[in-house]
């Protein structure tokens, strides 16, 4: 069941909302087969990421948390938020590694597994939100799909420039799916008719966490495009608003 004024949502229906960023990577993955974007345009479409992910952190996640918990308890969340974001972080660059000791296409293979990781953790906090509210759920899944765009360009990028063949690359990518499928299911199930406290502090955790990846990952990633001052910053703050214009008129 499911009611968009904030009620409950359906496990079927989280499930399907957990597509929603690796619509992100198959644009990018389009993208790439067809033709590169300009720098500039990637470096602003990773900036109104950020300023996306920054909104969906301190309007929604952070101020749900804080209506549920003490505050003593929201801070020590958001710290250890930030703790998950460095593990995350570690696993990411230790799939790297592994898969750099292969003889082929290491480094193609390694960002692969990568996006993987990023999507499976996406699943997971878009069922996780879905538990405590329909449109967060919503609100979650919709704003990693431009995170999503950059992740799934580079690794078919990467694949066409290995000469890896289009049938594999594109089996490959077909992987990508079931990711946050299976962290969305675990997040609702872990979720569902919790208490107070345990979403409250889930939601913290997951606005720490969001908060650091954004500004030790994503922002650094967007100025390593070279975007100049006048698309990137508008970028940001255009990313921002945007959610918060989603957040208000999706209510609930």
């Amino acid at each position: 069941s499911l009611t968009m004024n904030g009620g409950e949502i359906g496990l079927g229906t989280i499930l399907l909302l957990s597509l929603l960023p690796v619509a992100g990577n198959l644009i990018g993955v389009a993208l790439a087969e067809w033709k590169k974007p300009p720098d500039w345009l990637t470096g602003g479409a990773l900036h109104a990421a950020a300023g996306i992910g920054t909104a969906v952190a301190t309007v929604e996640l952070i101020p749900r948390g804080q209506e549920r918990i003490e505050i003593w308890m929201l801070a020590a969340a958001i710290l250890a938020g930030g703790i998950v974001a460095i593990g995350l972080a570690r696993l990411t660059r230790y799939a790297k590694a592994k898969l750099a000791n292969k003889p082929v296409r290491a480094t193609t293979w390694g960002a692969f597994a990568a996006v993987g990781i990023d999507l499976l953790s996406d699943g997971l906090m878009t069922g996780s939100g879905g538990a405590v509210s329909a449109n967060l759920g919503l609100l979650l899944a919709l704003s990693q799909v431009l995170g999503n765009l950059p992740g799934g360009f580079a690794v078919a990028a990467g694949f066409r420039s290995a000469n890896v063949d289009r049938g594999e690359r594109l089996r490959a990518m077909a992987l990508y799916p079931f990711l946050p499928v299976i962290g969305a299911l675990i997040g609702f199930l872990l979720l569902k008719d919790a208490g107070d406290m345990l979403i409250g502090v889930t939601l913290a955790v997951f606005g720490g966490l969001l908060l650091t990846a954004t500004v030790e990952d994503i922002v650094p990633e967007a100025d390593e495009r070279g975007a100049p001052r006048r698309i990137s910053s508008p970028s940001f703050a255009a990313g921002f608003a945007l959610l918060l214009l989603m957040s208000a008129y999706l209510g609930g």
